[in-house]
């Protein structure tokens, strides 16, 4: 029997019309995205009880209606790439407010009305933002931080009241001393697992002391054919691509080409150091050299590619789980696959702690699987250098690796046919 064609989406211009023609009434989504709105249409307050779901990134705002705190409902508001320079006040009175992302705007002020008590996860990443309001503690239901690429020279005091917050993004600021932006109070949360602080003033001279683009090898565009798109992450997209370098036989490659100068976890600039500073082991996926000569300066990453088997073990956090990865609902993994999956992650993280790194980014998501117990760890674009001359804090910031290490462990076990915790 044929099945029925599916009905497309509303584009979020045919949304626009059926809104202001009053057809939206009882809405509980609304999607407004790239519709050229340069202020906020007057329909949207008319959704005051009903409205939970709003986006209106990619337009021209710069600032949004005091009736907008009537919306009771309203929890997940995105308003990226705007023109807004300060964080509305407004949003900070919403009662409901879960889930906030003013990313890619020219926020330079945040005032302490601003952040809504209520706040689970704050994305405020690349902006002009120097400092943040001491309310910002006050946000007690934090779990997901996002503030890379701003001008962030210190944190508030008091960050050890956010007790729940499992994922922080600091890179790509002004911290001139790693105290200012890794405090003991901060360091010392008790969920706290996912964090990345590179590319800022204290730690920006090491990661490129020992692996410079005078040394690294580099690949010119030139010598690469691209090919079909593989995946894509928070800092950039992955193809697939011929190279011939001059002289040699061609070989298949992964060319990762970065979205741009920032991205969520930081710069391109940092994850490249990194993944130099890595080197070789046969559970990460390694890297052949830089990209050089884009004919736009894109910057990008030239890796061995990957058998077309290989796969992500889960798929990164949604917005209900947050910092969680979601896996398939009918994944059993053999006993055997789940702890050799677990000693492959295990052995790689040990392996980069080692060359003075912390992966920051240690998921599920993040481990490439071959369904036969083969595991590589991939993506170091939150990764960090560990700060070489602070033991103590060197130890507490390898302890968050292995915390993200534990629940990635909790999670095999969870989809196993038997306990996965491996030997450590």
């Amino acid at each position: 029997m044929p099945q029925p064609t599916p009905i497309p989406a509303p584009t979020p211009a045919q949304t626009l019309t059926q809104l202001r023609a009053g057809h939206l009434r009882g809405t509980t989504r609304l999607d407004l995205r790239g519709c050229q709105l340069t202020e906020l249409p007057t329909e949207v307050l008319a959704l005051a009880d009903t409205l939970e779901v709003l986006d209106v990134s990619n337009n021209a705002l710069h600032t949004l209606p005091d009736g907008l705190a009537r919306l009771s409902k309203l929890h997940t508001l995105f308003a990226s790439n705007n023109r807004f320079n300060t964080l509305p006040t407004v949003v900070g009175r919403l009662p409901a407010l879960d889930t906030m992302g003013f990313k890619a705007n020219q926020i330079a002020e945040v005032p302490a009305q601003a952040l809504a008590p209520t706040l689970r996860w704050l994305i405020l990443t690349d902006n002009r933002i120097a400092a943040l309001p001491a309310t910002l503690t006050d946000c007690i239901r934090l779990q997901k931080l996002m503030l890379a690429g701003n001008r962030l020279s210190q944190l508030p005091r008091g960050m050890g009241r956010l007790q729940r917050l499992e994922l922080l993004r600091l890179s790509a600021n002004h911290f001139e001393h790693i105290g200012q932006a890794l405090p003991d109070d901060l360091l010392a949360l008790p969920q706290l697992a996912w964090l990345a602080h590179a590319g800022n003033p204290f730690s920006a001279a090491h990661e490129w002391h020992a692996h410079t683009l005078a040394t690294a090898r580099t690949i010119p565009w030139a010598e690469l054919q691209v090919q079909a798109l593989l995946g894509e992450g928070a800092s950039g997209h992955i193809h697939a691509a011929r190279w011939q370098p001059a002289g040699q036989a061609a070989q298949n490659v992964a060319l990762k080409l970065f979205k741009g100068a920032v991205t969520s976890d930081g710069l391109p600039r940092s994850e490249m150091a990194a993944t130099l500073a890595a080197g070789q082991h046969p559970h990460l996926v390694g890297v052949l050299g830089l990209l050089t000569d884009h004919p736009h300066g894109t910057q990008g990453l030239v890796m061995p590619r990957l058998a077309a088997h290989w796969a992500p073990l889960a798929s990164p956090p949604s917005m209900a789980s947050c910092s969680r990865d979601v896996y398939r609902a009918d994944l059993r993994l053999p006993a055997a696959q789940a702890i050799a999956i677990g000693q492959a992650a295990t052995a790689a993280l040990q392996h980069l702690h080692a060359q003075g790194l912390q992966h920051g980014d240690l998921y599920a998501h993040n481990l490439l699987v071959d369904g036969q117990g083969n595991a590589l760890l991939s993506d170091l674009g939150a990764a960090s250098m560990l700060p070489a001359d602070d033991a103590s804090r060197t130890k507490a910031l390898q302890a968050l690796d292995h915390r993200a290490l534990r629940i990635l462990l909790q999670e095999l076990a969870q989809h196993g046919d038997a306990p996965a915790t491996p030997q450590q």
